[in-house]
């Protein structure tokens, strides 16, 4: 007879290669939740999923009755969820910029992201990508975290991207970029970005 497993109230169906999991992975890691991760491939997708999001797409969040399908909305309902430790500003003022700052990074860097790691027009993407990359430095100078003096949600938006780099052959230059790759060190050795790695994403740095 099989040992049934009981799942926690919350489940995660994650693509293990993608960055937009990754980022609801940091927020679940930093919260600390009891949630059970179910690395799913994309191209071989579980029924279980299409139950509780009628795009049957990754990531899907499943807490009790609610079914989230988009990561940034499963990244808020998280920080609200679990306030401790806060990701996301108190005022409203703030708020709506850290917003912002997620819609800018969407438009400005994950198309290109999304586009690379499809094998499309690399070389015109890659160059664009790095360009972008880079004319942020001085803002990576300024503070600990992006914007911030606190890890916040933006840098859970922005550490799987600049985690991607290497496997997206981009590589930016040691001097301009010297606040980046600080900001990279910093993030990439706290514990809970370590503890939201899929396997995949482990070996994508060794």
């Amino acid at each position: 007879m099989g040992v049934v497993t009981k799942r926690s109230s919350m489940t995660f169906f994650s693509d293990p290669t993608s960055h937009y999991s990754h980022r609801v992975r940091i927020v679940l890691a930093e919260k600390g939740v009891a949630v059970d991760i179910i690395d799913v491939d994309k191209d071989n997708m579980l029924d279980e999923i299409a139950q509780h999001n009628p795009y049957n797409s990754l990531p899907t969040l499943v807490d009790r009755e609610l079914s989230l399908y988009e990561p940034n909305i499963m990244m808020e309902y998280l920080d609200e969820r679990f306030p401790h430790p806060p990701l996301l500003p108190v005022y409203p003022v703030a708020r709506a910029q850290s917003r912002l700052t997620i819609h800018r990074i969407q438009t400005d860097w994950c198309g290109l992201v999304d586009k690379i790691l499809d094998g499309k027009d690399l070389a015109k993407c890659r160059k664009e990508l790095r360009e972008s990359i880079l004319s942020t430095a001085p803002i990576f100078a300024e503070k600990p975290f992006f914007l911030s003096d606190e890890f916040t949600i933006m840098d859970c938006c922005i550490a799987p991207i600049l985690w991607r780099l290497g496997v997206m052959e981009i590589d930016l230059p040691e001097k301009p970029a010297k606040p980046i790759l600080k900001y990279m060190d910093r993030v990439f050795n706290r514990d809970s970005f370590k503890a939201s790695l899929s396997d995949i994403e482990a070996d994508m740095r060794r």
